[in-house]
């Protein structure tokens, strides 16, 4: 059974960093897209950065381009989410998935192309 889990979120001031990771087991994704999204309190969840599984491409969302960065590691099976100047509109649950086409030619930037989930990581911003 494929299984995502989530850590590094937590609270912080606005400027802040945080570093999210996200662990896969039950199945390997070195030939998957991975990506990060998110829902914040009374929002649809929504699509923030996914890197394809060569790592050699990536994709942000406008709002948090410069200032977040995603990258993976396919020898541990882990993505990871490193953000900067962290602003109080960041704050959501923020969800790793995964893609279950392999070798995907476009990266998946929409949640309906995600296909497997994890619980999600709270992140919360004060001003």
């Amino acid at each position: 059974q494929v299984q995502l889990a989530e850590s590094g979120g937590g609270l912080v001031q606005a400027g802040g960093s945080l570093r999210l990771s996200c662990a896969a087991s039950g199945d390997t994704f070195r030939a998957n897209d991975l990506g990060w999204l998110r829902q914040a309190p009374g929002k649809e969840r929504e699509f923030v950065a996914a890197i394809k599984w060569d790592g050699r491409s990536t994709n942000l969302a406008d709002s948090v381009k410069g200032r977040f960065t995603i990258s993976r590691d396919n020898i541990r099976n882990a993505v990871y989410l490193q953000m900067n100047s962290l602003k109080p509109e960041d704050t959501a649950v923020y969800y790793c998935a995964a893609s279950r086409r392999k070798y995907r030619i476009t990266l998946p930037t929409t949640i309906d192309q995600y296909d497997y989930w994890g619980q999600g990581t709270q992140v919360t911003v004060s001003p």
